[in-house]
């Protein structure tokens, strides 16, 4: 039988990498983001012309999902009526924890220019939203921004999520 000896000296000592439990999960959560398809209205086309091949969220590790159960990124895209409120509540309860939720157009952050009864000023009232992007509509390049900025909020988070962990909007 042979017997190798290593030489750890030479190579700067032991092949040993540290991190802690709570940076290994939120690696894992951040680098594979599945976000629910949820497009509202003209920002949703911007929305999936980011999973597209020219801007190819696949190799960001973001897979969009239609169910709700097997997402934790919800992207609310464009306008909510006050009566489409209680079903993107609803999609959102029935998402696992941890979750985020980023608000994509003008329409979605603020009710645009439909200041009207018949429309959310802003989807904040309805769920939390960690990320909120700008314009009518945004580029795909600016929702690709937004998803690494949730990146970096998520490892920046303790890895014992749980849910009293964010303010819950009933």
């Amino acid at each position: 039988m042979a017997q190798h000896e290593v030489n750890y000296a030479s190579t700067g000592g032991l092949p040993v990498a540290l991190t802690t439990v709570d940076k290994l999960l939120n690696w894992g959560r951040a680098n594979s983001l599945w976000p629910m398809t949820y497009g509202l209205a003209c920002c949703a086309i911007e929305m999936m012309a980011t999973g597209a091949s020219r801007f190819d969220f696949d190799r960001m590790g973001v897979i969009f999902r239609a169910s709700p159960r097997q997402s934790d990124v919800l992207i609310l895209a464009g306008t909510l009526s006050k009566k489409h409120a209680e079903f993107a509540r609803r999609l959102y309860d029935q998402m696992p924890d941890p979750k985020w939720v980023i608000s994509m157009g003008s329409c979605a952050n603020t009710g645009g220019m439909f200041n009207t009864y018949a429309t959310v000023q802003g989807v904040d009232r309805i769920v939390p939203v960690d990320i909120y992007l700008p314009g009518c509509a945004p580029r795909p390049e600016t929702l690709q921004y937004a998803v690494m900025m949730l990146q970096k909020k998520i490892n920046r988070q303790s890895g014992n999520m749980n849910k009293n962990t964010k303010q819950r909007f009933v």
